[in-house]
């Protein structure tokens, strides 16, 4: 029987593509990934936190060794205002079906966690009270954006900034991340009244 995902309003931040692969299972919510130490480097992820933690908040789950304790760290360095809440993954030893070694330290990220503890963590960070107020309806994808010149035209930076900077969204980020935040505030119907009124 397929498991019921638990709705999230605020965004969560976890380290890898296998954590979000892994949470998105059983997990209804934004998922942003760090690409662990890469949070260091890249601003347009930086920008993507700063966006939802000011919005709705964002959720922080890193893998509970030393390295998802300091990109922990790191992530609320770069959150000057907004909600945070922390979820840690429990302390368990064992290695990850898909890898060949233990970690360093020895422990289970977030990847390899049984889903009923992930929710655990996540509901004792008191972040999913709140009701779904996502926009209902289809939702935007990236052949829309190809279709309207929003991505992969010669103007499609310049368009992209306009309809994000028109409802007050983070303009300096990349067409995969402006999707999720289109999609964060518009269903389809929103998004093509505003394409053709803007365009």
């Amino acid at each position: 029987m397929e498991r019921e995902k638990l709705f999230v309003k605020q965004a969560i931040v976890v380290e890898g593509k296998y954590d979000k692969i892994h949470l998105s299972q059983f997990v209804d919510a934004v998922i942003i990934v760090t690409n662990g130490f890469q949070i260091y480097k890249n601003p347009d992820t930086a920008e993507l936190i700063r966006h939802y933690a000011k919005k709705d908040g964002i959720i922080i789950l890193t893998d509970s060794d030393s390295a998802g304790n300091q990109i922990r760290g790191r992530i609320k360095s770069i959150v000057p205002d907004g909600k945070i809440y922390n979820a840690y993954a429990p302390e368990i030893f064992g290695k990850e079906k898909r890898k060949a070694q233990f970690s360093s330290e020895g422990k289970l990220g977030v990847e390899g966690t049984d889903p009923t503890l992930i929710i655990e963590a996540i509901k004792r960070s008191g972040a999913v009270s709140e009701p779904d107020t996502r926009p209902q309806g289809e939702r935007i994808t990236m052949q829309d954006l190809i279709n309207d010149g929003i991505s992969g035209g010669s103007q499609s930076r310049e368009k992209r900034k306009k309809i994000l900077s028109e409802l007050f969204l983070p303009t300096n980020v990349s067409t995969k991340a402006a999707l999720e935040l289109l999609n964060s505030v518009l269903a389809k119907d929103g998004y093509r009244k505003l394409v053709e009124r803007l365009f």
